[in-house]
């Protein structure tokens, strides 16, 4: 997860989960948090006392100091490159990592994503997408399918594709009848879609742009008196009297009128 903005907080939290949605761990992983690496130790034993481990970068290095020291860093040099990694157990680093086992344990697993976002009352975007490039042709970009703030988005399921959602924020208090003010927001989302399949390819994944009205809605609840309560208690029972009177009046008339041809008729 990615923000554009450098002035935000964030508790947002992901864990893993299998094809069919289970938890695999219980351990949540913080977005954005540092993780701690396996201590890599030097080709054919310990590192000694006061020295420093300098990895090979299998031809991609750009100077002859330049180290690589994990396989992340054997890709990333790959990658500047524009080489492919396409096969990983040939790298010592990658090797003792056991990246490939790593990747492959991870087949069609998912994660859920949850947490809140606190960030300036200006206009920006974050983003959900895969954080890592795989160059090898077995492994495949991964889908995503969305959850966001308690309500599904239709099932939807997105593969190799870049969905975006406009998110318009209107800020609004809602002031309760004891006068406890609940500051709150209300919004509207635009969905885009966007074909992977199309040359230049998008980074598949789901971004959010929002901004946020200037105007502010305000609710207030109020208690109304006993005398508005007696008011319209009379116009009620006034407007009843009138619908009788005016069904009366009717009925009345109608019957007087059929009375009256009744009777011209009998004297004929």
């Amino acid at each position: 997860m990615e923000h554009l903005l450098m002035t935000f907080r964030h508790d947002i939290e992901k864990i893993r989960l299998d094809a069919h949605g289970n938890v695999i761990e219980a351990r949540k992983v913080s977005i954005g948090g540092a993780k701690i690496e396996r201590p890599l130790q030097k080709h054919g034993g310990r590192l000694d006392k006061g020295e420093q481990y300098c990895g090979t970068c299998y031809g991609a290095e750009e100077s002859d100091e330049q180290c690589c020291n994990s396989c992340e860093e054997v890709r990333e040099a790959y990658k500047k490159k524009g080489w492919a990694l396409t096969n990983p157990d040939l790298i010592d680093q990658c090797a003792r990592e056991d990246f490939v086992e790593r990747v492959k344990t991870q087949q069609d697993e998912g994660c859920n994503v949850h947490g809140f976002l606190d960030v300036s009352k200006v206009a920006g975007n974050f983003h959900f997408a895969p954080g890592k490039g795989f160059y090898e042709s077995n492994i495949d970009v991964p889908e995503l399918s969305l959850l966001e703030g308690g309500f599904n988005f239709y099932g939807l399921t997105l593969h190799k594709e870049l969905t975006e959602f406009s998110v318009q924020v209107v800020p609004t208090i809602y002031t309760d009848i004891r006068g406890h003010n609940i500051h709150s927001n209300q919004f509207s989302v635009t969905e885009h879609f966007r074909d992977g399949n199309v040359r230049p390819k998008p980074q598949p994944g789901v971004f959010f742009f929002y901004d946020f009205s200037p105007i502010k809605v305000i609710f207030t609840e109020e208690s109304r008196s006993l005398l508005h309560y007696l008011t319209n208690l009379c116009a009620i029972v006034g407007g009843v009297f009138t619908v009788s009177g005016i069904i009366d009046s009717f009925i009345y008339h109608g019957q007087k009128a059929l009375k009256k041809k009744m009777e011209l008729g009998k004297y004929r």
